[in-house]
């Protein structure tokens, strides 16, 4: 597992209702748990240490700011690619031999460029290359990684399992970076890319010791090109989720200018060596360690919105600092504060997108919000190392940080407090289960008529606006309804699955706050009659 999980590890949601300091280390109990958080870190001071080596080494292949950019780009960029096709196949394989598979892939990425590196093969183009192949790796395994949690800790459990994950995940931030230019400075980047292999060594022989329990599943499990498509239509229908997306990228588009542009700082603007620049880093890690403890008080003092907009200008400010402070330790002490931002706002979106999934897609819904997230990153890096190797590196940090702010005014459109009381908890409906109907049979059209008070039909047609986004976010490809112009006060809804075993999906599917909407629905139904339903199927 590389660093990056940092960035896509679940955070802290429930962390300000631990009244116990006990609780928070009670998942440690957990033997697969502790041994597997162990080597996650372990493995993250790894891929930390990797980083550093391959943007120092990068710096001395070439002094191009475009060239040094582009290592952000190709570390962000597999995510963007990969991430939604991962989260799907999490989904409907098996989680442990997908990441057991992840695991080997990165290890012998991570060996080939130790190897190159040591005979002096390595390239610009090469490093982007490799750099690329072990970011795709790490776009394999993060959604299954979230996913297994659940597998390896109680419900009970589980708020302090995620905490502690974000825990370890920026304790290796502050050691692996300082460790890894100490490494660099006196051995060599070809050392660094070596201790990276072995690192991932560790969380691979816990994965293969653990063995799961199977999954019992009522219906067949997806394919693979009707489960993206469902996911898609998830998110297309889940309004908080897209509130995520939106703020997803108004802030890491101009945030990517602050990881790409801070090797250029380093060795061109401060002349900085190896074990400083690590130095600096471990700044960053110690700022996001305390930011991660200081977060529950935060959260309880300001609501989401309002957390992610300081955390968004404070961030900025980092960047003007970073573009004119010119004196190591003096900068050094800044960049503390961008750990701290960095971790409040990625903390802030992963929980509105994990209240914002349902447990059947939830890792394609934060797939999903991946994709966004490292999108942004991948072409922001591109944007703003182009623009320092047109002009200056000053100049694109300030334009990053004046972006950042102004995009702060996305919080009066979309907002991620949106619908509090979500929940998302599922609410399984027997009903089309007991009819004999082939599963491959479709496409099917359900059609449910209401007998409502014409009265009341404003209000009706209101209201079954909500069910609307039940049904699609369930997998109907359309929705409608029809009014009786000849029985006033009779309505007919209709939507359309594909298939009659996608029907029965829909059932599974159904959360608490989809039978909240449907009950709020079906209380306008006259006398003591429920709705008639009726599923009508293609012939065959």
């Amino acid at each position: 597992m590389t660093h990056i999980d940092e960035r896509l590890s679940r955070e802290p949601e429930a962390t300000a209702a631990q009244a116990h300091v006990a609780s928070t280390w009670s998942p440690l109990r957990a033997p697969v748990f502790r041994m597997l958080w162990i080597a996650t870190v372990v493995s993250n001071v790894g891929s930390w240490m990797s980083d550093v080596g391959t943007s120092w080494m990068m710096l001395s292949l070439s002094p191009n700011p475009l060239w040094v950019a582009l290592v952000q780009a190709a570390s962000s960029l597999p995510m963007f690619l990969f991430a939604l096709p991962s989260g799907v196949m999490a989904d409907i394989i098996d989680r442990r031999r997908y990441l057991l598979f992840s695991q080997l892939w990165m290890f012998i990425v991570a060996i080939g460029l130790s190897a190159l590196a040591l005979t002096g093969q390595v390239t610009p183009l090469v490093l982007l290359i490799s750099t690329f192949l072990l970011s795709t790796g790490a776009a394999m395994s993060s959604p299954p990684f979230q996913a297994i949690v659940p597998d390896l800790v109680s419900k009970k459990e589980l708020a302090p399992a995620i905490a502690l994950n974000s825990l370890g995940i920026n304790i290796s931030r502050a050691i692996g970076p300082a460790l890894g230019g100490l490494i660099l400075s006196f051995a060599g980047p070809w050392v660094v890319f070596l201790l990276n292999a072995l690192s991932v060594l560790g969380v691979g022989i816990v994965l293969w010791r653990w063995k799961s329990e199977p999954s019992v599943q009522k219906l067949p499990p997806e394919h693979f090109f009707s489960a993206v498509r469902a996911g898609l239509r998830y998110v297309h229908a889940a309004p908080v989720l897209r509130n995520v997306l939106v703020r997803t990228v108004a802030f890491f588009l101009f945030a990517s200018a602050g990881w790409a542009l801070l090797p250029l700082v380093a060795r061109r603007e401060l002349g900085l060596g190896p074990g400083q620049y690590g130095i600096m880093l471990a700044s960053i890690g110690l700022g996001a360690i305390c930011g991660a403890i200081l977060l529950p008080r935060m959260r309880a003092r300001f609501n989401p919105d309002r957390l992610m907009v300081l955390a968004s200008l404070l961030f900025a400010l980092t960047m003007l600092a970073l573009a004119f402070v010119r004196h190591f330790w003096l900068l050094t002490g800044l960049e503390f504060f961008t750990g701290m931002a960095w971790i409040a706002v990625l903390s802030t979106l992963n929980v509105g997108a994990q209240r914002s999934a349902a447990r059947w897609v939830k890792a394609r819904a934060l797939a999903v919000y991946l994709t966004v997230f490292f999108g942004s990153m991948t072409l922001g890096s591109a944007v703003w190392g182009q623009l320092a190797a047109l002009f200056s590196i000053p100049l694109s940090l300030c334009l990053a940080a004046g972006g950042m702010v102004l995009a702060s005014a996305t919080v009066l459109r979309w907002r991620l407090d949106k619908d509090p009381e979500l929940n998302l908890d599922s609410h399984v409906e027997a009903g089309a289960a007991e009819l004999a109907v082939a599963h491959e049979r479709g496409p099917v059209m359900v059609a449910i008529e209401y007998q409502i008070d014409p009265q009341q039909a404003p209000a009706f047609i209101t209201a079954i606006q909500e069910l609307r986004r039940v049904r699609r976010r369930g997998g109907a490809m359309t929705w409608s309804v029809y009014e009786d112009i000849q029985q006033p006060g009779t309505f007919v809804e209709t939507f359309v699955v594909g298939s009659w075993i996608e029907h029965l999906r829909q059932h599974e599917r159904h959360t608490e706050n989809d039978y909240v909407i449907q009950s709020r629905v079906r209380a306008f139904q006259r006398g003591e009659a429920t709705p008639i339903v009726r599923h009508l199927v293609a012939p065959a």
